[in-house]
């Protein structure tokens, strides 16, 4: 039975208004982006009656002086700091390489486990899995002080190697149980199928099962990228010289004030790797996110 003209008509209404909610903060963090420093901090919200500039744009991707800013916009908002102190392309650089091989090694660990949690028995094996989900529940706060002395006897303290291993760990655990459920889907004759006609138990898993499940790894990617790409407590811990951009974002919080258009202007350039990655791996993801929602 088809819906009303009205029931259809309140259902769209229900989704644009569910899409404003959800996109209206996005739209004022980057709106604020390209606003000067008065329409910023203007008693009333305002929306579109300023004149845009690229200010903060400047001073945060171009290294332009904060000084030189500020004059522009008529010498108001302060005249300290300088370009070094905002500059933000390193922290970004940094983000992309710990974010992206962070992703890539939780991946290739997580596939492996979880194929051998989805095909093969042994003892204890569901404790095992819930020991790994355990694992997620931990708050970072807790491993913070541990992994920091760890680190530092290890030489892995502000280092990339290091940041990329504890990114690992923190993902690894979703990781595997999101791939998991994915192998699981995969029905085992498609193993014994192919084991019959001659394939090793290695290439039943790379040439046959893998092929049949890169929507769920495109998904379990995304997830990854994202928590690595946002994280902060074990980014600032560990890490002095080496800063990602929350790491980086936090230091606009000076005792002087926030710098919200500088804030505004890194996290609306920072939410572009973001968009590249979910855009390179679009073509499996919908089909990740939805693999296992449908039984014959």
């Amino acid at each position: 039975m088809q819906p009303s003209f009205a029931a259809r008509t309140l259902r769209d209404l229900l989704a644009w208004l569910t899409i404003f909610v959800f996109m209206f903060p996005l739209f004022w963090w980057v709106l604020a982006s390209f606003k000067p420093y008065t329409a910023i901090f203007n008693t009333a919200p305002v929306y579109f009656d300023f004149e845009p500039t690229l200010s903060n744009y400047a001073v945060t991707l171009l290294g332009r002086s904060r000084v030189e800013a500020m004059m522009e916009q008529g010498g108001i908002g302060g005249a300290a700091g300088g370009a070094s102190s905002y500059y933000s392309i390193p922290a970004i650089l940094d983000s992309t390489i710990v974010a992206v091989c962070s992703t890539a090694l939780a991946l290739v660990i997580a596939t492996l486990a979880a194929y051998a949690l989805s095909r093969m028995r042994f003892r204890g094996q569901q404790h095992f899995v819930f020991w790994i989900l355990s694992q997620r529940m931990m708050p970072p706060i807790a491993l913070a002080i541990p992994i920091f002395f760890m680190f530092r006897d290890l030489g892995l303290r502000d280092t990339h190697v290091g940041l990329i291993i504890a990114h690992t760990l923190i993902n690894l655990p979703l990781a595997v149980l999101l791939m998991k459920s994915f192998f699981d889907d995969v029905p085992k004759d498609v193993d014994e199928a192919a084991m019959i006609d001659g394939a090793t138990r290695v290439q039943t898993f790379a040439k046959v099962v893998l092929p049949m499940v890169r929507g769920g790894l495109a998904a379990t990617a995304v997830l990854c990228f994202i928590f690595s790409w946002t994280e902060f407590l074990l980014s600032l811990q560990l890490t002095s010289s080496i800063r990602t951009v929350p790491v980086k974002i936090s230091t606009f919080v000076t005792s002087t004030g926030t710098e919200w258009g500088f804030i505004t202007a890194l996290g609306s350039a920072a939410i572009l790797p973001s968009f590249i990655f979910i855009l390179l791996v679009q073509r499996h993801l919908v089909r990740g996110l939805t693999l296992g929602s449908l039984k014959d």
